[in-house]
């Protein structure tokens, strides 16, 4: 399997398929490259070299103690990019990725990348404060992190609930890709898997969404129940003049997996555009 090798020495696990203009996808909490599954393999079809890695912590990559804090997670990226000699790069990122986007466009100054899109983004901010009144309470990522600590496969399955959107009447997603995603999430780390939650429920994105100086895709459900679209989505496309942003009625978090066809096709003619 390939690797790449982080300033620290953390090895990254990458996929790296096709040819053309090269589209990073940047996974979310608290799964890997893996959840790409129906996204990469059109988007190579459709003409683009298409990459994805694990994140510190997560699937095959190493598992190191720290280093789970959006500056590093920066850096880890720059390393891949770097790494890879890549140029003209379209980044894709969903819930915590759009933060190593945001924060990689300010603390590396945007380089080799070109355009980027923001899917279901905890961007720009998730915390409620005094001033991110529409933000989530401190309280939900405490909880969070103490249902991970007492039961952590118990916790991700109810988890995985919110994040598809399920509900009694209701089953946007098959039992069997539920399950799936809950076993990758099993492969993390347990200190990567509760120290991820304080970094994409603490980071303050907002300095950073100056940064946005790329043509910049915006997609979001509009009953998203992990990571609300008025805190994120609508805050987002506020932040980031000229982004296109687009809003699925009545969806929840998991756009990759529920609205997949719909999703990959906005994708390819945002990256075609």
């Amino acid at each position: 399997m390939p690797f790449l090798d982080t300033p620290d020495g953390t090895r990254l696990y990458y996929k790296d398929w096709g040819s053309g203009r090269p589209v990073v996808f940047i996974h979310g909490w608290p799964l890997d490259a893996d959840m790409w599954e129906y996204q990469m393999p059109a988007v190579t079809e459709a003409g683009f070299r298409t990459l994805a890695y694990d994140r510190r912590g997560f699937g095959r990559s190493d598992q190191p103690w720290g280093g789970y804090d959006y500056d590093t997670f920066a850096d880890d990226l720059k390393a891949v990019l770097d790494g890879l000699d890549l140029q003209d790069v379209a980044l894709v990122g969903f819930s915590m990725g759009g933060g190593e986007i945001a924060r990689y466009l300010s603390r590396h100054g945007g380089a080799r990348v070109s355009r980027v899109a923001l899917i279901s983004a905890v961007t720009p901010m998730m915390l409620k404060t005094n001033d991110n009144p529409d933000g989530v309470d401190a309280s939900v990522f405490e909880e969070m992190i103490a249902g991970l600590k007492a039961d952590r496969p118990h916790f991700l399955a109810n988890f995985a609930k919110t994040f598809f959107g399920a509900g009694v009447f209701t089953a946007p997603a098959s039992t069997e890709l539920m399950r799936w995603t809950g076993d990758i999430a099993m492969r993390a780390s347990p200190k990567a898997t509760t120290a991820c939650v304080q970094a994409f429920g603490g980071t303050d994105f907002r300095a950073d969404m100056a940064h946005f100086r790329v043509p910049t895709l915006i997609v979001h459900g509009d009953d998203d129940q992990t990571v609300p679209i008025d805190t994120s989505g609508r805050a987002a496309a506020a932040a980031i003049p000229g982004s296109a942003f687009i809003v699925y009625k009545g969806a929840s978090h998991a756009l990759p997996f529920t609205h997949a066809e719909e999703l990959t096709g906005d994708l390819i003619a945002f990256l075609k555009a």
